[in-house]
């Protein structure tokens, strides 16, 4: 199912996402040669409705457009367009796919032909001894831009705070094109804000510009004042079975209207995060956390008083949304630690 190109076509950088399925119908992957021959690998549409990362790279690769450009890239480029068939309808992903940044592990969707074409997209991308790997999303949510990253190593520390000095580190979900990728070389995964936001195109274009200059790493570490570094530690999820709203009082669980406004703020314990309906016949707190082990912490992070779910432990919560599709598809928020990072780091 995938298309692999040797060029770029020409319609490709005038057409908006929800058309690509006319000029490339499947996920495709093009080659472009630069002056340094290691490619950068940057994947976009991951999610059909984050289309800040291709509108990007639609107005850098005018830049460099044959013809049309001002010069040559000055590092040879792999991009890689995913869920077009998703981008059509402007949805993170159709019923009937998988998660497209769930399917480069065998952990999740092992036996779909997604799978299968992210296997075959590591090997060539193994074979041209990829230079560094580059995720662009999009979230729902108010959140700042940030990297997250799936190694401790100083490579990597300097891809991330290339984009920001906001870095998040993670290991779960083990099934991510950045975790995949990070067996290869440097990756990251940049969280560009929402989509549709001038700032977040603007910034990714000025990111992998800066990404296709290096001619290498730095060999020094970034300096410890030059990056906030939080590590993911858990993933709440609502369970299917419990109805929940936002600023309204007519379902069994409630959450604040503005509870995006709670991401990247350290919260203390006590901090009240949702509410129980005085007629919800539910004696448990209804969330489910699920810690980087992949066991069930919801008893270390949350309580029930008195009818309110407040943290038991302070943390700072990452992409809470209030889009209900989302969190259905997905999660309702990660929480996350601060993380030192001057101990000794592992290899990649």
């Amino acid at each position: 199912m995938l298309i692999e190109l040797d060029y770029l076509p020409k319609a490709l950088l005038e057409m908006p996402a929800s058309q690509l399925h006319k000029i490339i119908p499947q996920p495709t992957l093009i080659h472009l040669q630069g002056r340094h021959q290691a490619p950068l690998f940057v994947s976009v549409l991951m999610h059909g409705n984050e289309t800040t990362g291709f509108l990007a790279m639609q107005q850098l690769l005018k830049r460099y457009r044959p013809g049309g450009g001002t010069h040559e890239l000055p590092r040879s480029l792999s991009l890689f367009i995913a869920n077009v068939s998703a981008a059509k309808q402007g949805k993170r992903h159709l019923e009937a796919q998988p998660d497209y940044n769930r399917i480069w592990s065998a952990e999740e969707h092992p036996d779909t032909p997604e799978y299968q074409m992210t296997q075959k997209i590591i090997k060539i991308m193994s074979e041209r001894q990829v230079f560094a790997s580059v995720d662009i999303h999009n979230n729902t949510g108010l959140n700042p831009h940030y990297a997250c990253i799936n190694v401790l190593h100083h490579d990597f520390f300097h891809l991330a705070t290339l984009f920001s000095r906001t870095v998040v580190y993670f290991i779960r979900p083990a099934s991510v094109q950045s975790m995949a990728f990070s067996c290869l070389c440097p990756a990251v995964t940049l969280e560009c804000g929402q989509a549709g936001e001038p700032h977040g195109t603007e910034h990714a274009i000025e990111y992998i510009d800066a990404c296709l200059h290096l001619s290498h790493f730095p060999e020094h570490p970034v300096a410890e004042q030059d990056m906030e570094l939080f590590h993911t530690v858990a993933t709440v999820r609502v369970p299917e079975h419990i109805d929940f709203a936002f600023g309204e009082q007519t379902t069994p669980l409630q959450f604040s209207q503005d509870m995006d406004h709670m991401n990247f703020r350290e919260l203390s314990a006590g901090t009240v995060f949702g509410q129980l309906a005085p007629f919800a016949a539910l004696s448990q707190i209804p969330l489910q956390v699920i810690n980087e082990a992949g066991q069930d912490a919801t008893a270390q992070y949350f309580m029930l008083k008195h009818n309110a779910i407040q943290l038991r432990c302070p943390v700072m919560p990452a992409m809470l949304t209030t889009d209900t599709d989302i969190i259905r598809q997905d999660c309702l928020c990660y929480l996350m630690e601060r993380k030192a990072y001057h101990q000794p780091l592992a290899g990649h």
